[in-house]
């Protein structure tokens, strides 16, 4: 286990809480201290690689935490921002990092690259099954989803030789997002990332793109009980015009991608 002095941000925000007479973890996380984390030494060549696209320094802020949070990054694959979310909370945090079988199968080589030979921080690999997220009640002090609600409300399907055919149904988006919300405690953030959807396409053409339209995205999340509190414009590109699945090589790792921040309510 890494001590305080060899995490910079960690000690910084101890001697800067001490100065000004604040409590130890009164601060919340900004954009300096995710900056300060992704300069760690030994990052993954592929996070370092990613972070000009994915701009966590804008991100991770939304989730308004402090030192000490305890945070769960909701199918979180490879675990590039559970590394991150663990170098700012510190020591005293704790980073779940949450996936079911799909999507641990997806980012396996950057789980094993993470965890075989190195230390990422204080993370708990948290796998279950299909949308069980077994989090607990008012466990989290935040929560991330990145890329990957979309996934949620996509419908199962298998190509029968002339084209892909309804196989199944897609899964209990309320249940999903209701055990985001129980784990949370009150006044606690949920982060949503999500690759933007063209608003003029049917719901079911944009999740076959692996999309979804902020517009749907706010509602479902409200649904439950959340209220939105703040959005970012960084990860946005015009010049994706929307229409091409989001694997594609013209357009991967470049999408327009929305960001929106919502809050479980305090009362």
């Amino acid at each position: 286990m890494r001590s305080v002095l060899q995490h910079p941000f960690t000690f910084l925000a101890l001697v800067a809480a001490v100065l000004s007479g604040a409590s130890v973890g009164a601060a919340e996380i900004d954009a300096a201290a995710v900056r300060t984390a992704m300069s760690e030494e030994g990052r993954l060549p592929d996070d370092l690689a990613r972070d000009s696209r994915s701009v966590p320094e804008a991100v991770i802020p939304l989730l308004h935490i402090e030192l000490g949070a305890t945070v769960v990054d909701i199918f979180g694959s490879g675990g590039y921002y559970s590394e991150l979310l663990a170098g700012v909370v510190g020591e005293d945090g704790k980073v779940w990092l949450h996936n079911n079988d799909g999507f641990e199968a997806w980012g396996i080589n950057g789980l094993r690259d993470r965890f075989d030979k190195r230390d990422p921080g204080n993370i708990n690999r948290h796998t279950r099954s299909g949308i069980n997220l077994d989090l607990g009640e008012e466990s989290m002090d935040a929560a991330i989803i990145v890329m990957a609600l979309h996934d949620i409300y996509v419908i199962p399907k298998r190509y029968n030789g002339e084209e892909y055919v309804p196989v199944g149904r897609p899964a209990n988006a309320t249940y999903f997002l209701e055990q985001i919300y129980t784990a949370l405690k009150p006044g606690s953030r949920f982060v949503v990332v999500e690759h933007a959807g063209d608003a003029m396409m049917e719901s079911e053409e944009v999740f076959d793109l692996h999309r979804m339209n902020e517009s749907l995205a706010r509602s479902e999340v409200e649904g439950v009980g959340f209220r939105f509190v703040e959005s970012s414009d960084a990860l946005r590109n015009p010049n994706d015009d929307r229409s091409a699945i989001v694997f594609d090589s013209d357009i991967k790792g470049q999408t327009d991608r929305f960001v929106l921040s919502f809050e479980k309510p305090a009362g």
